[in-house]
């Protein structure tokens, strides 16, 4: 029986010499992390934040988008996103089923710079300490909780079936086009644009597509507009917490590595969501007289948001993060 060639040269087939069990631990670690905020912590979260009507079909819209992604992402998507071409049979992204490419080492194709003549500007590439399992792994969490995002803006308005057929669709066209072309060394990545977790690759589309999706969807009726009472406010705060407690993964995750960039992103999306917390309580205090749970759990979702992009850039990053973070509320403010 042949051995793949990563693991030659070792007396055990389980242990690669290029393998860093810490960092393999904590990528596998944060993966899961970030796992958690979808399932089960978006999960609960919309379905303590809707109506009671709609809490069963919310928490299942987001259950459902983790599941599905995870087919389509092992299936196509993943080589479509990380290839050297946006098709879903070609490229340097491997299939993701195939054992032997799954088991050899990371290599990250978002590293190498390429002139108009096709030369190589820049030839070195990051190769983290742990197998290509993991990286898939880790960016199928990430393409889940984007999907399940967009949800947020549906809940109340789309009917599951519908959605069943939105989230592979939405996957294979959209999703893959923005993480190819940012992460996947595509031609927005050759501009110089830096995303260091999910800024423009999930924040950005997400947002973008809840907003034009609820748009052709159409609103919720006149009636349910005019009163929308949280079905379980219990949930809501759990849901947020998990959401909160698995930043650390979403953030931590983006050095490939358990090192001093993601010690840095770590503290830094706690302290920024905190900050955003707190001065967004005030704010209501301030304004309205009385703290908001609701408007609370509005500021985690913020602080997170807002952070990401730059958390392992700079420590005091966080200030101006904050103050972005509160702008919102405060134009809200003004406004009405």
């Amino acid at each position: 029986m042949s051995v793949p060639v990563a693991y030659q040269g070792n007396t055990s087939a389980a242990i690669a010499e290029w393998l860093n069990k810490g960092d393999n631990a904590w990528q596998l670690t944060a993966s899961t992390l970030v796992g958690l905020m979808s399932v089960p912590g978006l999960v609960v979260l919309y379905g303590g934040v809707v109506k009671k009507k709609w809490a069963v079909n919310s928490a299942f819209m987001a259950l459902y988008a983790f599941a599905a992604v995870w087919i389509c992402w092992v299936g196509w998507a993943y080589k479509m996103s990380f290839g050297e071409k946006l098709l879903p049979f070609w490229g340097r992204g491997g299939p993701a089923l195939d054992q032997a490419y799954l088991i050899g080492r990371a290599a990250l194709p978002a590293t190498a710079h390429y002139h108009a003549d096709g030369t190589t500007l820049e030839t070195a590439m990051i190769e983290p300490f742990f197998p290509m399992a993991t990286v898939v792994y880790f960016q199928c969490v990430f393409a889940a909780i984007t999907l399940v995002l967009v949800a947020g803006s549906l809940l109340g308005r789309m009917s599951f079936l519908a959605w069943m057929l939105f989230v592979p669709l939405w996957l294979t066209f959209s999703y893959t086009v923005g993480a190819f072309s940012v992460w996947g060394g595509g031609f927005l990545f050759q501009w110089g644009v830096i995303d260091y977790c999910g800024g423009y690759v999930i924040h950005i589309p997400a947002g973008v597509a809840g907003f034009t999706a609820a748009y052709w969807v159409g609103p919720r009726t006149m009636k349910d507009r005019e009163r929308f009472p949280p079905n379980n406010i219990m949930f809501t705060l759990t849901g947020t917490g998990l959401l909160w407690m698995g930043w650390a993964g979403f953030n931590g995750g983006g050095p490939y590595a358990a090192n001093v960039d993601a010690s840095m992103a770590v503290l830094n999306t706690n302290i920024c969501t905190a900050a955003s917390l707190v001065v967004w309580t005030c704010l209501d205090v301030i304004f309205f007289n009385k703290p908001s749970v609701i408007g609370a759990v509005q500021a985690v979702i913020t602080g997170l948001v807002c952070i990401t992009p730059g958390a392992g850039n700079n420590f005091l990053l966080y200030f101006l993060i904050m103050h972005a973070s509160c702008m919102p509320r405060v134009l809200i403010n003004l406004r009405y």
